[in-house]
């Protein structure tokens, strides 16, 4: 994944329903210059303006005299500090033939929280994908080795673990991104730049935003923020103003590849239903229907565009899955593979909510877990039907 780390890429940004065309800068993937754009190198470590990690003098006491929301913005940073880690990815040392040449040099930084009691820490998948070897610091600037558990590039999460006694870690509290409401005060801490426990401030500007994951899939509910977000702060919590974190920082919109006020963060809704899975099997495995579809979209331009139609063209059902129960219809070709000689179902809706995409299918699936029944409105010889298909 160090190609789609290093890629720039136009993602699509969007209240749902309305697609917001947005340059986005993945805030620790390095990026390229695209042209009348000026990107600088994103989380790669070159010249850290500090060192990430520097032993902490004692804190004094909060002066008496502070306003009291002041006092609430200290004592949320000073209670839930402890919970967020330093991240540096290493890799390998090579020549320019690609032959090992010993040992590891940094590679990027990023920003990670500690999630539960077992040593998991949460972090973006682009910030270790692609990486040899992790780092983590702690906020006593002790460091651990990552040992990366699994990632869900369709969110952009990461799961790692490090081996630590259990009294020594303060995983984070858990708050609730389904109840937030514009104008809500926002905290994130992060690392941007390579500066350690960097606080920043300001409001939830706007809520069920979509963005992409990193293999294309849209990541729904997303919250926008204007708290400054910069190179260097994915992975790390976006926190309500009870210092609960209510999602995981991971994108920014921006021309220059700084914060430009408009960040993006995966709603920690999302991080509840996708880690437990990931600390349990070690990836995430969405809901399916049991069908196989176009791949590289070839065939499904050329039917849909022949039946004028928009939606998600079924090219196979798998045996035994749910779509084969309900009786969906996979595509058939002849012998040479240059003619159809059935059209396959073609997926428009679930549960009343139509899908013009295989990312928009995967998105509104994502939302269900196995066993569910979903009703699926299929188009099938110039008819509309609905039928019910249990999600495996």
């Amino acid at each position: 994944m160090r190609e789609a780390r290093n890629r720039c890429r136009t993602i699509r940004a969007g209240r749902r329903g309305v697609a917001l065309p947005i340059a986005l800068a993945i805030v620790t993937a390095a990026a390229c210059a695209p042209e009348g754009l000026s990107l600088p190198p994103a989380h790669r470590v070159s010249a850290p303006l500090l060192p990430a990690a520097q032993p902490r003098r004692p804190l004094p006491p909060i002066p008496a005299d502070l306003r009291p929301d002041e006092r609430a913005t200290v004592e949320l940073f000073e209670r839930t500090s402890p919970s967020v880690v330093y991240i540096t990815t290493l890799a390998r040392r090579t020549d320019w033939f690609g032959r090992p040449m010993g040992g590891e040099v940094p590679q990027g930084t990023g920003t990670g929280f500690v999630w539960d009691g077992d040593g998991h820490v949460i972090t973006n998948a682009h910030v270790v994908g692609g990486a040899d070897s992790v780092e983590v610091v702690m906020a006593d600037q002790t460091t651990y080795e990552g040992e990366l558990v699994g990632l869900s590039f369709s969110h952009d999460l990461a799961v790692l673990r490090i081996d630590v006694p259990a009294a020594a870690l303060q995983p984070i509290v858990v708050g609730d991104s389904n109840g937030l409401r514009v104008g809500q005060s926002v905290y994130a801490i992060g690392n941007p730049f390579g500066l350690s426990a960097t606080l920043t401030t300001g409001i939830v500007s706007a809520l069920e935003r979509r963005i992409e994951g990193l293999d294309g899939t849209p990541i729904e509910d997303v919250i926008q923020t204007d708290a400054a977000i910069n190179t260097g702060n994915s992975g790390g919590p976006l926190l309500d103003s009870s210092g609960r974190v209510i999602g995981v920082n991971t994108q920014i919109a921006s021309p220059s590849g700084a914060s430009a006020g408009v960040g993006f963060a995966v709603p920690v809704s999302t991080v509840s239903r996708v880690v437990p899975q990931i600390i349990e099997t070690g990836a995430y495995i969405p809901p399916r229907l049991g069908i196989r579809m176009d791949g590289r979209g070839y065939l499904s331009r050329f039917v849909l565009g022949r039946l004028r139609t928009a939606g998600v063209l079924v090219v196979g059902v798998e045996r035994g899955g749910g779509a084969a129960d309900a009786g969906l219809r996979g595509t058939e070709l002849s012998r040479n593979g240059r003619q159809v000689t059935q059209v396959g179902d073609v997926i428009q809706a679930i549960d009343g909510e139509l899908v013009s995409s295989q990312g928009e299918l995967r998105a509104v699936l994502d939302r269900y877990q196995p066993g569910d029944d979903v009703t699926v409105t299929i188009l099938r010889d110039g008819d509309v039907r609905d039928v019910v298909v249990t999600l495996s």
